[in-house]
């Protein structure tokens, strides 16, 4: 199995909340959703494995949740959210704050339950594109407040040569330094499928796709 590892995006805000004059519950937080996800791995003459989501891939949606498949919409529970149980008499200062990580593994041998001797393994081609929403919502009426919105990327290029010793086998072939994320002048919407299950992670599928043959579903969605 190959491991890697690449730089995590994070985030942060300070908000100042005005008093909420009624008896009402206010969270304020991250949502994420994915907007593109390429993942290929090569295998030589072989094939290429990839890990794709079907619907986004497809253009039925425009993006999918990117959740911690518990806590929807959220991105997560602790440092991500912040919650205001009204009525309060003064305003409120809070910070919240993401850590999205990207620690994948990838087969060395092809993903069809063979192994290949040596190791096939000779590329990964990584390019996600994600947004982030700073958003306030009710949590009685579901109204949401967007604060700010994010775009941001990873992009990733690696050679690999399985036959080399460890640790020298693998070298960024592109991307050696992430574009900065971007926060928008004005917010956009949030699309539906990023409110909503299932989240990314559920719905990917990783398909291995021959040179010769047909298409395989090695892992289907959860």
């Amino acid at each position: 199995m190959h491991y890697f590892r690449t730089t995590c995006s994070r985030a942060a805000a300070r908000v100042q909340v005005p008093p909420v004059v009624r008896k009402e519950i206010w969270t304020v937080g991250w949502i994420q959703a994915c907007n593109q996800m390429d993942f290929f791995n090569y295998y030589g003459e072989e094939g290429i494995s990839s890990w794709e989501l079907p619907e986004l891939r497809d253009g039925h949606i425009q993006a999918i949740s990117d959740s911690d498949g518990v806590n929807y919409p959220w991105y997560g529970c602790t440092t991500e959210i912040y919650t205001i149980v009204g009525p309060t008499k003064r305003s409120t200062t809070l910070t919240v704050s993401m850590n999205d990580n990207f620690c994948p593994s990838v087969t060395w041998s092809i993903p069809t339950g063979t192994t290949s001797v040596p190791p096939l393994l000779s590329s990964i081609q990584r390019d996600q594109r994600f947004t982030t929403w700073l958003v306030a919502m009710n949590e009685a009426s579901a109204e949401m407040v967007l604060l700010r919105t994010i775009r941001w990327k990873m992009q990733i290029a690696i050679e690999v040569d399985p036959e080399k010793p460890l640790g020298q086998r693998a070298h960024l072939m592109d991307h050696l330094a992430q574009e900065q994320p971007e926060i928008l002048a004005m917010n956009e919407p949030i699309p539906p499928n990023a409110l909503v299950k299932p989240n990314a992670n559920d719905a990917q599928v990783l398909i291995w796709r021959p040179k010769r043959g047909e298409s395989v579903v090695v892992i289907p969605p959860k």
